[in-house]
């Protein structure tokens, strides 16, 4: 199931949206990175990951979007982290007495009844601005900024210079938004931030799609930041991730694309 990208550093994709789930091998145990999305996905990795003698021993969701705060029994009872903003957002979610219905219905119907939910989202927020993760593995730089959804974040592992970057910097899906603030210009900062972050970076690691090598991440910046400069501007994007260059199955990206900017143009002042 696993697929090595570095040092240490391990990725499975599941079927559905090509999630990326990163495992960081430590001197005791693993961190588990976004872990998804269906049960039988999580209990194949809980097995091959116990199988090699790696126990989970702690795990970070990068935002709190459904599919990054998903967790199986057979991983274990670690710690879970996310940020702060992050851990408090879901915890608002959760306090909803019908949550858990109003979540199951809007996953997507390829796996309906496949994702456990009895586990999610209970992430243990960091003190905020905390920079780095806690543990016996590679130096990891949390790297939080304002883009895409509350308290999302990128982990820099600084050892392996590997960046894995949750739902941006994707070769499939373009930039979505985060609804509240100002998502264009929230967006181009967590981008800057992203790009201040990753100057030593060899591999990079979107939320969905395919990882990319080294000049990988200086690419995918700079695709994310024409699309969201596009939209600003009221312009169609040039971009691949859309129209007839989209990769097949990915051809709804061109609606949800369609979509962001109806929403965008209703919030321009007239």
């Amino acid at each position: 199931m696993l697929t090595q990208v570095a040092e240490g550093v391990l990725v499975h994709q599941s079927a559905l949206l090509e999630n990326n789930t990163v495992v960081v091998e430590g001197r005791d145990g693993v961190l588990l990175v976004d872990p998804g999305i269906t049960g039988d996905e999580m209990a194949c990795l809980a097995r091959d990951l116990s199988d090699s003698g790696r126990p989970v021993v702690a795990g970070f969701a990068t935002h709190p979007d459904w599919d990054h705060v998903l967790w199986h029994a057979e991983l274990g009872d670690g710690p879970r982290y996310g940020t702060a903003r992050c851990a408090e957002y879901l915890r608002d979610l959760r306090s909803n007495a019908d949550w858990k219905t109003g979540l199951a219905e809007g996953l997507p119907p390829e796996i309906d009844g496949q994702v456990p939910l009895d586990l999610f989202g209970l992430i243990t927020g960091l003190p905020a601005g905390t920079t780095r993760i806690s543990w016996d593995g590679p130096r990891i730089r949390i790297v939080e900024h304002p883009a895409h959804a509350p308290g999302h974040a990128a982990l820099l592992i600084e050892d392996r210079g590997v960046l894995i970057a949750g739902d941006m910097l994707s070769d499939v899906l373009v930039p979505m938004f985060d609804d509240d603030g100002d998502p264009i210009e929230d967006y181009l900062a967590g981008l800057r931030v992203i790009e201040d972050a990753a100057g030593d970076v060899d591999v990079v690691v979107p939320g969905h799609g395919a990882f990319g090598g080294a000049g990988e991440v200086r690419a995918r910046i700079d695709l994310d930041r024409a699309y969201v400069h596009a939209l600003r501007d009221g312009r169609t994007p040039d971009d691949p991730r859309i129209g007839p260059s989209a990769k097949p199955g990915w051809e709804w990206v061109s609606d949800l694309h369609a979509g962001q900017a109806r929403s965008l143009a209703r919030r321009q002042p007239s």
